[in-house]
């Protein structure tokens, strides 16, 4: 089937997206309102969730990895300032691999992947200081992660209701099962290849078009209407020449992605932030397409928004969908490489014939 669309490829415990989302069990909409990112980190990562003592220790364990190698920090410095951050995530993660390569025998094989979970933040952050502003910023810190973000990259102190909504963003991306990028990830695995081409592998793919950036497009897409009436006369229009609104529909959700409700709830609580009227037009907008297509917004058209309200920078989206999902990446490396048998599918031939070779 093209694009595999409904077959089953392999079997997981890490993620449930049958009746709703769970991460081992656990429904996301408990998990992104009330849990600490760091924990969800560590259920994915090690399959339950952590007591207080290995919770405190897995984030001490995730601050000390945010002061980066000196190879790393010198890779980051010789990247042109036109470098996609995305490709800067890609190059930071290959140097790490570089300066503490995982093992043959895959023995330290959690401590690379807290280094890379604590590395990436500090590596978008490192770079971002170095090209925008010229300056070699300090990277360690004791904050949560959401915190850290916020904190290093607009250069002053968060309200706390600003650290919740990005804690609760960095969950509800963490993990989905088979998606382009994490299988991606489990074709890589599935060589026995090392935990950092897993997740360079992951970050590849995410890169493109059609799995991350939705919500930089959708938030860009609100931001063109300067009323209610506006936007709903563009989106009929799009309806009428038959064009997609980026942030509606899905692969697995066909009635409703249990992400956007707390995507909408977290919006609503941070609207006031910067311009309510933008809330106003989304909504519309996600009113209209559900009436008119009956196609369901996905957590990519309400989490533009959140982001736009957190005053964080649009080409920066995606590389957090990568601080995020890193996690659910590096859990089904693990799960691969536990069961293996390395993923070589076969394909349906339409070319030529068999043929004598004659030269032309």
């Amino acid at each position: 089937m093209e694009g595999l669309a409904g077959v089953v490829a392999g079997s997981s415990a890490i993620c449930n997206t049958h009746g709703g989302l769970c991460y081992r069990g656990y429904p996301i909409e408990e998990l992104a309102l009330r849990a600490e990112f760091e924990e969800v980190a560590y259920l994915l990562l090690k399959g339950d969730l952590p007591t207080e003592g290995a919770l405190r220790e897995f984030k001490q364990a995730l601050q000390e990895y945010r002061e980066l190698p000196c190879i790393v920090q010198q890779v980051l410095e010789a990247l042109p300032i036109s470098t996609h951050p995305m490709e800067v995530l890609k190059a930071g993660v290959v140097a790490l691999g570089c300066a503490q390569p995982e093992a043959l025998d895959f023995s330290n094989q959690h401590a690379c992947a807290l280094q890379i979970l604590g590395a990436l933040p500090a590596i978008l952050i490192y770079w971002h200081h170095y090209h925008k502003h010229g300056k070699r910023v300090s990277l360690g810190s004791e904050l949560g992660m959401a915190h850290y973000l916020l904190e290093y990259l607009r250069g002053k102190k968060p309200l706390e209701i600003e650290i919740k909504a990005m804690d609760s963003m960095l969950t509800l991306y963490a993990e989905h099962e088979f998606n382009a990028s994490t299988y991606a990830n489990r074709i890589t695995a599935s060589t026995l290849s090392d935990l950092y081409s897993c997740v360079v592998t992951g970050i590849g793919t995410l890169k493109g078009r059609l799995h991350g950036g939705a919500n930089e497009l959708a938030i860009a897409f609100i931001l063109r209407f300067h009323s209610v009436e506006e936007a709903l006369q563009e989106v009929d229009r799009l309806f009428a020449n038959k064009e997609k609104i980026m942030g509606f529909g899905h692969r697995i959700y066909k009635h409703a992605d249990p992400r956007s409700a707390v995507g909408f709830e977290l919006v609503q609580q941070l609207k006031h932030l910067g311009d309510p009227k933008l809330f106003e037009i989304a909504v519309a907008i996600r009113d209209h397409v559900k009436q008119k297509k009956g196609l369901p917004d996905n957590i990519d058209f309400f989490g533009g928004l959140i982001y736009h309200y957190l005053r964080l920078e649009r080409l920066y989206y995606t590389p957090f969908f990568v601080l995020s999902r890193v996690v659910g990446w590096m859990a089904h490396a693990f799960e691969q490489r536990a069961h293996n048998r390395i993923i070589r599918p076969t394909s349906a031939y339409i070319g030529a014939p068999k043929r004598p070779f004659v030269r032309a």
